[in-house]
């Protein structure tokens, strides 16, 4: 039989919090450090640099998103709870307000008027906050942040799009390292649109297409502020 747990783990929005912070992270760690190592390859002519220098942004990157991402979606968290708050105290304050209010939104979406209200009460004495959070603040159990849920999918997706890069600085020959750079993480950034794309039911050649380009431009960006500023080292 099917039910509507069932029904929703068949969705991909379930995914779309921890989707989202582990591509983000997967991303920045492949095109920032081979951005990165590009630009100090291009500087340099001793494979040594460009090993530390990509090392130190691969620790200095997976703790700053990590950090960053909790902090942020922390702070929407708090602002979720100041809204339900709020909301709870308007429910004790004003029941029959916040009744008519909830009624109207159902109204505006396409119930009648006798009908929205019945909903309304009948919601509301099953549970008023549960029903004014969902349906007036937005705010239900697949959208709701989890701090630490994204800080730790960006931390290791960080890490392991990163090493990508970094194995590639270790193994490549130093001569014409930036190109090898640059091939690599291309075929880095098109497998990861593949499986992004794939994990949230999106378009893979829409997910390659993006995140090539946006590579491309950022690896280019740094090459030439390395070959502009270099001083071989």
């Amino acid at each position: 039989m099917l039910t509507i747990e069932n029904y929703l783990d068949n969705h991909y929005i379930g995914r779309s919090n921890w989707l989202r912070a582990a591509v983000l992270g997967a991303n920045d760690g492949i095109i920032s450090l081979s951005s990165l190592a590009i630009g100090v390859a291009a500087a340099s002519t001793t494979r040594e640099p460009i090993i530390l220098a990509t090392v130190a942004g691969l620790v200095a990157g997976a703790l700053s998103m990590g950090v960053g991402e909790y902090v942020s979606v922390s702070s929407q968290t708090d602002t979720e709870k100041s809204d339900i708050e709020r909301e709870e105290k308007e429910l004790s304050e004003s029941p029959e307000e916040e009744l008519n209010i909830l009624a109207q939104i159902y109204e505006k979406r396409g119930l009648k008027k006798e009908t929205a209200m019945q909903v309304a009460i009948e919601l509301t004495e099953r549970d008023a906050l549960e029903a004014h959070v969902r349906d007036e603040l937005g705010i239900n159990e697949i959208n709701q942040a989890k701090p630490m849920q994204a800080a730790l999918a960006s931390t290791l997706s960080f890490t392991g799009g990163g090493m990508l890069p970094l194995l590639v600085v270790l193994f490549a020959p130093v001569k014409g390292m930036e190109y090898w750079l640059y091939g690599f993480t291309i075929i880095f950034l098109i497998i990861l649109g593949t499986i992004s794309a794939k994990t949230g039911g999106a378009s893979i050649s829409k997910a390659i297409v993006r995140i090539t380009i946006c590579g491309t431009i950022a690896m280019l960006i740094s090459a030439f502020v390395g070959y502009l500023f270099g001083v071989n080292v």
